[in-house]
C-alpha cells in the first residue's frame, strides 16, 4: 500500500511517499529530495483530521492524499516517475526545449498531439518505445494509457504542441492522474505566437508604442467568456495574436478591422518555424481574401498592432534599458 508522509523539518510541513512497510520505517529511508516537499507547518491544524500518527511522522493512506490534494492543490510532481506533460515548441525539432528533449530521449511511451505535433519531434525518442497519437482519442483513453505505462514503471511522456498551459487542455488530465494518485510535471515550451514574432522579425513590446501582448482566440465550438469577447479586447488597440481563428478569418477581420482600423497591418503565420511555413503581411480589409488565395485554413496565428507599423525608419522610441543616460544597478 503506498502512503503519504507528513514530518515537521525546520518549521515546515514536509510531504512525501512511500511503499515501504510502516515498521520498516526510518527517516532516513526517507531523505531522498527528490521524494520531498515543504509546505508551511501553519497547514498542519486544518490538516489534522485526515493524519494517522506514528512517533515520529503522521501517515495517511494514498486514498485520502487524494480528498487532501483536492482540497489544497499539494503538488505531486516531485515524486518518484512522475508523468511528463511537455511543449513540443511550435513545430521546429530544435526549437524543443533541452529538458523537453531530454524527456523524449528518456521516455519509454510518448503520447503526443498528432494533429498539432509533426512526427519530426519523435526524432528525439528512442528506436524502441511506443508512441502514440492522441488525435483520435478521448479523455478517457489517454488517461487509461498514461495510468497503464506508469503503473508498469514506464517512463511517460505526453507531449503537446506549443506550451502546455496555452489551449492545450492539460488541466483536465492533470485533473484525472491526481485523482488516481499518479504524479506529473510539465515542461514548458515554446508557443506559435513567439515563433511567429520570429518569423516576421518584430518585437510585440516596443517602448511607447504597446508594452501589452494579448493572447487569445475567437468563440466557436468552445465558447469565449463574454468579457472576454475579442472585440472587447481589441479596444484595447495593442499587439494581439489570435489563436485557432484562422477558419472564422472574415469575423475576425471585421472585428478588429472595426478596432484598429481597416487599414492597420495584419499578419499571418502558417505552422511557424516549421518547413511549410507561410506568412501573409497584408492589411485588415484584404485579410480574408489574402488567406483564401493562400488556401490556410488551420494552424496558423493572426498578428494585428501598432508594432506592425513600426519599421527602422520610423523608429523613434528606443528602450530606457541601454540608453547610455539611463542609471540602473549595473550601469552607474
Amino acid at each position: 500500500m503506498s502512503w503519504h508522509f507528513f514530518t515537521l523539518e525546520s518549521g515546515n510541513l514536509c510531504i512525501g511517499i512511500c511503499d515501504i512497510e510502516l515498521s520498516a520505517l526510518s527517516y532516513e529511508s526517507l531523505r531522498p529530495p527528490s521524494q520531498l516537499l515543504f509546505f508551511p507547518a501553519s497547514l498542519l491544524p486544518s490538516l489534522s483530521p485526515l493524519f494517522f500518527p506514528t512517533s515520529q511522522f503522521t501517515f495517511i493512506p494514498t486514498s485520502a492524499f487524494q480528498i487532501l490534494n483536492s482540497a489544497f492543490r499539494i503538488p505531486t510532481s516531485e515524486f518518484d516517475n512522475p508523468v511528463l506533460f511537455v511543449g513540443a515548441g511550435p513545430g521546429d525539432p530544435e526549437l524543443i526545449t533541452v529538458k523537453g528533449q531530454k524527456a523524449l530521449m528518456e521516455a519509454d511511451l510518448v503520447i503526443y498531439a498528432g494533429s498539432l505535433v509533426p512526427e519530426a519531434l519523435l526524432q528525439w525518442t528512442r528506436s524502441d518505445i511506443r508512441t502514440l497519437s492522441s488525435a483520435s482519442m478521448h479523455l478517457e483513453e489517454i488517461v487509461s494509457e498514461i495510468r497503464s505505462a506508469h503503473a508498469d514503471g514506464q517512463r511517460v511522456v505526453r507531449l503537446h504542441t506549443g506550451d502546455p498551459s496555452l489551449y492545450g487542455a492539460i488541466y483536465e488530465q492533470m485533473s484525472e492522474l491526481s485523482k488516481r494518485g499518479i504524479p506529473y510535471k510539465v515542461i514548458p515550451g515554446v508557443t506559435a505566437a513567439f515563433a511567429a514574432a520570429a518569423a516576421l522579425g518584430i518585437e510585440y513590446t516596443l517602448p511607447e508604442v504597446s508594452q501589452t501582448l494579448i493572447l487569445t482566440r475567437m468563440a466557436g465550438r468552445t465558447p469565449v467568456p463574454e468579457k472576454e469577447n475579442l472585440a472587447s479586447l481589441a479596444q484595447h488597440q495593442t499587439s494581439m495574436t489570435i489563436y485557432l481563428s484562422i477558419s472564422m478569418v472574415d469575423e475576425v477581420a471585421t472585428v478588429l478591422a472595426d478596432a484598429y482600423g481597416e487599414n492597420s497591418p495584419c499578419a499571418v503565420v502558417y505552422r511557424a518555424s516549421q518547413p511549410e511555413q507561410k506568412i501573409i503581411i497584408t492589411r485588415l480589409k484584404d485579410l480574408g481574401k489574402d488567406v483564401r488565395t493562400a488556401k490556410i485554413t488551420k494552424q496558423a496565428v493572426i498578428v494585428v498592432g501598432k508594432t506592425l507599423k513600426i519599421n527602422f525608419e520610423n523608429l523613434i522610441y528606443k528602450s530606457k534599458l541601454y540608453d547610455k543616460n539611463f542609471k540602473h544597478e549595473y550601469r552607474k
